[in-house]
């Protein structure tokens, strides 16, 4: 049943979209503006997940006051405006809190562990008729230890994160309000959730991801499995309105969609697709055309790496039907290349060949506000990433070296996972290539990142290089990237 509850009228509430930040952006697509925030965030010390979705949310005017890690960065970038002037709300008019006065606000490498109040908040349904005012920014996944300054966030969404063998292990928990994982046991009846969840749910997407981007799957897979299950919790519970049960479906298929990928990643492809599985049906009930598109991709890429690579065609060609309604050139882009892996793996160079010039032409046609939030991964080093594996499929060692190479020197140092990826894919095209010398020294490189990486395939891949560089034990440099390998330790 709807709400009876009537809020409170609200101060200041905006009217009409941010039209003095729209302006900012000029000719860049919501994507490339979100990259120059985080490149500005990164030259004054500053950690902030800026992407296309938190552009679109500030241009219609959702968050009217920026939290304080996006305020320095945007008065950075635009020395002598105020927030005033690039369209924001003064913070003292934001949801009745007033202003926090310059010396209290937090320093810039503020660094305490994620907290949650103890304080509760009224029904579900309240919260839910301010949806398109809510003042929560995305934070920064890259921060374990980011303070909270929004109190209404750490309610719902607790995070405890641990370091471990020099890289960043996120234990990712969602703690929505009232709702318990035995409330279906006991009897009693589910909790109403609201915008705030579904807010979390895709929180806990992005962190996720942004944490594989610099670490790897293998220390993230099982701790991202209690958020799962929450998320698919949420699914049973009452929601008020058609679309925040709309973003709980679709933010429940995205999370599966990752944490198969932490599983496919580490090389448990059973469990991998068992949740993609699981992300397809949750796409197919609820008619979300891009999330059936994203969750055929992944398993396109699966049965690739599983070696079926006819299912990898047909899942491809099936994620392109899906997609092509939705106008986003750089995703057909992907899923062609998908399909050219497949082609790769039944050895069939044409139609690998056909897909490929498919892929760049899509690629070229560069991006637009249709593009998914999750293909922040897919730039130019991807793209010459995946063609080194399709070449490297079909034997041609010598090409699929020239394309791991420049995919690695491409890569933006965020995605230290991907630069270690395509650098041991380099090392096994050129060991295979006869130049087992180069090889030693990529494969030492990928050495030196695997204290930040914990990728079970980047494993497998410099070892089975370490197998081919064997007989050139002789060689420069090989044996001690032999002896560095092996001294490296085994996973249980």
């Amino acid at each position: 049943m709807a709400s009876s509850t009537v809020p409170l009228p609200q101060p200041n509430r905006p009217t009409r979209p941010n039209l003095a930040f729209r302006r900012l952006r000029g000719q860049r697509s919501p994507a490339e503006f979100a990259a120059l925030v985080r490149r500005a965030a990164r030259e004054i010390g500053e950690q902030v997940s800026c992407d296309a979705r938190y552009i679109g949310r500030v241009e219609a005017g959702e968050i009217r006051c920026p939290n304080y890690a996006y305020e320095r960065v945007f008065l950075h970038m635009y020395p002598g405006r105020t927030l005033t002037d690039l369209g924001f709300a003064p913070r003292s008019s934001v949801r009745g809190r007033g202003a926090r006065p310059d010396e209290e606000a937090p320093p810039v490498h503020a660094m305490s562990p994620a907290h949650a109040t103890s304080a509760t908040h009224g029904a579900s349904e309240t919260d839910e008729a301010y949806e398109p005012y809510e003042t929560q920014d995305t934070h920064d996944p890259q921060d374990p230890y980011e303070t909270h300054h929004d109190h209404e966030e750490s309610d719902v969404l607790r995070r405890a994160f641990m370091t471990g063998g020099g890289a960043t292990m996120a234990a990712v928990s969602l703690a929505p309000l009232g709702l318990a994982h035995d409330a279906a046991a006991a009897g009693r009846p589910s909790p109403r959730v609201g915008v705030r969840e579904a807010s979390a749910l895709e929180d806990a997407v992005r962190r996720i991801r942004l944490l594989d981007d610099r670490h790897g799957a293998d220390g993230l897979y099982r701790r991202a499995a209690a958020p799962l299950r929450t998320a698919y919790a949420l699914l049973d519970a009452n929601t008020t309105r058609q679309t925040t049960a709309e973003r709980l479906h679709s933010g429940a298929g995205e999370l599966a969609i990752s944490v198969g990928w932490l599983a496919h990643d580490s090389g448990r492809y059973d469990d991998a697709r068992s949740h993609y599985a699981e992300a397809l049906a949750t796409a197919r009930v609820t008619g979300d055309p891009a999330l059936e598109a994203h969750a055929f991709c992944n398993t396109a890429f699966l049965a690739r790496d599983a070696g079926r690579p006819r299912e990898a065609v047909r899942a491809a060609q099936a994620a392109q039907r899906v997609a092509r309604p939705l106008g986003s050139a750089r995703l057909m882009s992907l899923l062609a290349l998908r399909e050219a892996g497949g082609w790769a793996g039944l050895a069939d160079r044409t139609g690998c060949e056909q897909a490929l010039v498919r892929a760049q032409a899509l690629y070229d046609r560069g991006p637009c506000e249709a593009d998914p939030e999750w293909m922040s991964f897919y730039g130019e080093a991807e793209l010459e990433g995946l063609e080194a594996q399709c070449w490297s499929t079909l034997g041609d060692w010598q090409r699929a070296a020239r394309h791991a190479a420049r995919a690695a020197h491409l890569q933006d140092p965020h995605f230290t996972r991907n630069i270690a990826l395509y650098t041991a894919e380099l090392a096994d095209d050129l060991a295979r290539g006869g130049r087992p010398d180069e090889a030693a020294t990529a494969g030492m490189r990928v050495l030196d990142l695997l204290d930040e990486v914990q990728s079970s395939r980047i494993q497998t891949m410099l070892a089975a290089t370490a197998r081919v560089l064997l007989p050139h034990r002789r060689a420069s440099g090989v044996s001690t990237f032999l002896d560095r390998h092996a001294s490296l330790p085994r996973k249980a």
